[in-house]
C-alpha cells in the first residue's frame, strides 16, 4: 500500500505593495501613558520595554524611504507624539500597529491620530502660463535671456514639486499638527462655489504671506479629503514657539482663513531623541 506525504501548508503570496502614483502616507498619532500602571512595573520590566520601544523606532527609521518623527507632547491633550511618514500603505499600518503596542499591550492608549497623504497644489504655476508670463515681459520665446529663466523656472518648480511630495522633515524641535477644513456653508463663504481662477489667486495671497515666514518656519501641508476628518492637515516646524504663534496669527488676516477656513485642534510638541522622549513621558 502506497504512502502519500501529508500535506504541507501553502505558503501565503506575498502582499501587492499599497504604493500611491504619486506622493507619501502620512500618520499623526498622538497616545497617553497609563502612569500608573507604568510604575506598578519591575524596574527590569521597565527597562526592557524601553529598549523594546527604541528598538522598535530604529527599526522603522531603518526602513526604505520612511520617516519617523517622535515629540513631548504639550498639555494634558496627549503625551507622546508620532510623525510617520512612508509611502507603502501597508507598512504605514503595520508600523501603527507595533507602535501602539511600543512600550507593551497596555501602556499606550490613543488619544488622536489623523491620516493623510503628501500632495502637490493644484494652485501652481504650469509651463504654458510660466512662458506666457516671460513674453508678456518683454522676452522673446527665441532669446538667451528667455531660455535662461525658463530653465530657472523649471529647476525652481522641480525642487517645489518634490518638497511637497517627497518632503524631508526637519529636526526643529518645536511641532505643531492641526487639521483644517475650507469653507462651505453661507453664501460668499463657500470655497468650492468659486471658480477656480478666484480660488487661485486667493492661494497666492496665501502663500506670499506664508514666505514671509521662510527661515522661521517649516511647513508640509498635507491632503485628507475622503481620508479623515477634515480636508487637510498642516504641520509645523520651528525654532522658537512664538513663530508657530506668529505664522498662524498673522495668516488668520489673510482672506483665505478669515473667509473660508475651519480649523481643528492644535497639538504642540517638542522633537526629542528617543532616551529623552522616554525619560520625559515615563516621569516616576
Amino acid at each position: 500500500m502506497s504512502s502519500h506525504p501529508s500535506a504541507q501548508p501553502a505558503t501565503p503570496a506575498p502582499l501587492s505593495p499599497l504604493v500611491p502614483q504619486e506622493g507619501l502616507n502620512v500618520l499623526h498619532l498622538f497616545y497617553h501613558i497609563d502612569l500608573g500602571l507604568w510604575n506598578s512595573l519591575s524596574d527590569e520590566e521597565q527597562r526592557e520595554r524601553k529598549k523594546g520601544f527604541t528598538k522598535l523606532v530604529e527599526k522603522i527609521r531603518a526602513h526604505p524611504r520612511t520617516q519617523l518623527l517622535v515629540f513631548s507632547m504639550m498639555t494634558p491633550k496627549s503625551d507622546i507624539g508620532i510623525m510617520l511618514i512612508t509611502p507603502d500603505l501597508h507598512d504605514a499600518n503595520r508600523f501603527e500597529k507595533q507602535l501602539a503596542l511600543g512600550l507593551g499591550p497596555d501602556a499606550m492608549a490613543p488619544a488622536y491620530s489623523y491620516l493623510s497623504m503628501t500632495e502637490w497644489t493644484e494652485y501652481s504655476e504650469k509651463e504654458d502660463e510660466a512662458r506666457a508670463r516671460l513674453e508678456k515681459e518683454g522676452l522673446a520665446p527665441d532669446s538667451e535671456e528667455f531660455t535662461k529663466r525658463l530653465t530657472e523656472w523649471n529647476t525652481h518648480m522641480k525642487k517645489y514639486y518634490n518638497d511637497r511630495l517627497y518632503p524631508n522633515m526637519p529636526d526643529w524641535q518645536i511641532f505643531c499638527f492641526y487639521p483644517m477644513n475650507k469653507k462651505r456653508g453661507a453664501p460668499g463663504q463657500n470655497w468650492y462655489a468659486l471658480d477656480f481662477a478666484a480660488r487661485r489667486q486667493l492661494m497666492s495671497g496665501h502663500a506670499r504671506v506664508g514666505r514671509t515666514w521662510a527661515g522661521k518656519v517649516r511647513q508640509l501641508i498635507t491632503g485628507s479629503t475622503g481620508l479623515d476628518t477634515h480636508e487637510w492637515g498642516v504641520t509645523l516646524f520651528a525654532h522658537d514657539l512664538s513663530n508657530i504663534k506668529g505664522i498662524i496669527y498673522e495668516m488668520r488676516f489673510d482672506e483665505v482663513s478669515a473667509q473660508f477656513a475651519e480649523f481643528g485642534d492644535f497639538y504642540i510638541g517638542i522633537q526629542l531623541p528617543v532616551n529623552e522622549l522616554l525619560n520625559r513621558v515615563l516621569v516616576d
